[in-house]
C-alpha cells in the first residue's frame, strides 16, 4: 500500500532574545539572528528531502506551523519567504492553517500586517503569565501590557485565530495567583488556550536552582489542583478540553497538533525538528549552528532515524489516543484491555461513549502512567 502524502509541515526557527530559565528546547539566544542563512538553511533541506523522495508533500498541504525559538525576533519576510520554500501552489488552498509562533513584546503591528499579507492566519502567543514577578522569574522581556498589545495588533491584520500559552505548577517560591492568570486569559477572549505544567529539565537553570534549594517545587497536590482549577475554569466558559492541555472554542482545535495526535505524517524542517511518516521517525540535529553547517555541507541535517517495531507503534498509538478527547476505540482492544479499562471508569479516570474511552482531567493527570498500564495489558 502507497504511503499517505504528506500535508502537514513544522518549520523551526530556533531564535530567542534570551533564554527562559526552564527552557530545553533547540534555541539559540540571538536578538538579531541571520534570517538569510536560516532560510537558506530551511530551503536547502526541504529541497534535498523532497529530490529524495523520502517525504513527499501532497499536492495542497493542510498545515504550516512555524514554532521556536521566537519566530517573531526573525524579520518579517523571513517568514513570508517560507511560502516560496514550500511552494506557492501547495499553500493556495483556502483551508490552509498558517501558524507562527510569537512572544508578546516582538510582536509588533508590522509583523502582523506582513504575516497577514502573505497568509499567516494563526498567532501562537507565548503569554506563559500575566503577573510580572513570575514573568521577571522565568526570564520573559514581556510586560502585561505588551500582552493585550499584540493580541490587538493580530487582530487590527486581521488574524483573529490566536492561542495564548499559559504556565502553571510555578516554584513555591513564587507568588503568582494562578486564578488570576486564568482570568486575565479569558478577559483577552481568544479563541484557543494552551496549559503547560512546568518541568524540571536537566542542565536547565531551573534544575541547577531546584538542586541547590532555592527553587522548590509545588508538591503534587498543589500541580493537580492548579490544573483541574484551569480545567473547571475554562470549560465553563465554553472552551472544549479537547487535547490534555489544549482547550478551544468550537471550531479553533489546532488543525496541525490535531494531525500529529491523529498518526498523520508531518514533515520537520529545522535544527531540532522531527518527521515522521511510513512507519519511520527522524530528526536534526539540534544545535543551530551545527545543524547548518552539517545541511551546507550535505543537505541534510538529521541526527538520526528510527522504525517503529509493532509494539513501539501500539504503545504510541494508545498514548495519543489517549491524550484527545476522541479517546481510544474500546470495542477493537480485545477482551485483555477490558479490566483495564473498566478500573479506569470505577476510579472516575474515564468514561466510554459510543464504544470509545475516554480520559477524564483526573486521567489526563497521569495520562503517561495509564497508557503503559493499558499497553502492558495488551501485552507490551
Amino acid at each position: 500500500m502507497t504511503a499517505a502524502r504528506i500535508a502537514n509541515v513544522y518549520v523551526h526557527a530556533p531564535f530567542c532574545a534570551r533564554r527562559c530559565c526552564y527552557c530545553d528546547f533547540a534555541v539559540d539566544v540571538d536578538r538579531k539572528p541571520d534570517g538569510v542563512r536560516w532560510l537558506a538553511s530551511i530551503r536547502k533541506e526541504y529541497d534535498t528531502l523532497q529530490a529524495s523522495g523520502e517525504a513527499p508533500l501532497a499536492d495542497s498541504i493542510d498545515t504550516l506551523y512555524v514554532g521556536g525559538g521566537t519566530p517573531s525576533v526573525l524579520e518579517p519576510r523571513f517568514i513570508a519567504a517560507l511560502r516560496g520554500v514550500i511552494g506557492r501552489k501547495r499553500m493556495a488552498g483556502p483551508e490552509l492553517e498558517w501558524t507562527v509562533e510569537a512572544n508578546p513584546e516582538s510582536f509588533t503591528g508590522n509583523t502582523a500586517r506582513e504575516w497577514a499579507a502573505v497568509g499567516v492566519n494563526r498567532v501562537s502567543l507565548g503569554v506563559q503569565s500575566f503577573d510580572r514577578g513570575a514573568l521577571k522569574w522565568m526570564g520573559r522581556l514581556h510586560c502585561v501590557r505588551d500582552i493585550g498589545a499584540a493580541v490587538q495588533q493580530a487582530r487590527a491584520a486581521g488574524i483573529a485565530n490566536l492561542s495564548v500559552d499559559l504556565i502553571f505548577g510555578l516554584p513555591d517560591t513564587i507568588t503568582r495567583c494562578w486564578a488570576d492568570d486564568l482570568e486575565r486569559a479569558l478577559e483577552l477572549n481568544v479563541p484557543h488556550i494552551s496549559l503547560y505544567g512546568l518541568t524540571v529539565e536537566k542542565g536547565t537553570p531551573l534544575h541547577r536552582a531546584v538542586g541547590e534549594g532555592r527553587a522548590p517545587m509545588p508538591v503534587e497536590g498543589r500541580y493537580r489542583d492548579e490544573y483541574l482549577l484551569a480545567v473547571e475554569t475554562l470549560v465553563a466558559e465554553g472552551y472544549e478540553h479537547y487535547e490534555v492541555s489544549n482547550f478551544s472554542r468550537p471550531g479553533f482545535n489546532s488543525r496541525h497538533n490535531r494531525a500529529c495526535w491523529e498518526h498523520a505524517p508531518y514533515l520537520g524542517l529545522g535544527n531540532g525538528a522531527h518527521s515522521y511518516h511510513a512507519g519511520r521517525r527522524w530528526w536534526n540535529v539540534r544545535d543551530w549552528s551545527e545543524y547548518a553547517a552539517q545541511v551546507a555541507r550535505t543537505g541534510s541535517g538529521r541526527a538520526q532515524i528510527e522504525v517503529l517495531n509493532e509494539e513501539q507503534s501500539r504503545l504510541e498509538a494508545l498514548w495519543l489516543g489517549l491524550r484527545t478527547a476522541a479517546g481510544v476505540d474500546a470495542t477493537v482492544l480485545g477482551d485483555s484491555a477490558a479490566p483495564v479499562l473498566r478500573g479506569w471508569e470505577a476510579r472516575g479516570l474515564a468514561s466510554r461513549t459510543h464504544g470509545r474511552t475516554r480520559l477524564a482531567a483526573e486521567g489526563w493527570l497521569i495520562l503517561d502512567d495509564l497508557a503503559l498500564e493499558l499497553d502492558q495489558a495488551l501485552g507490551g
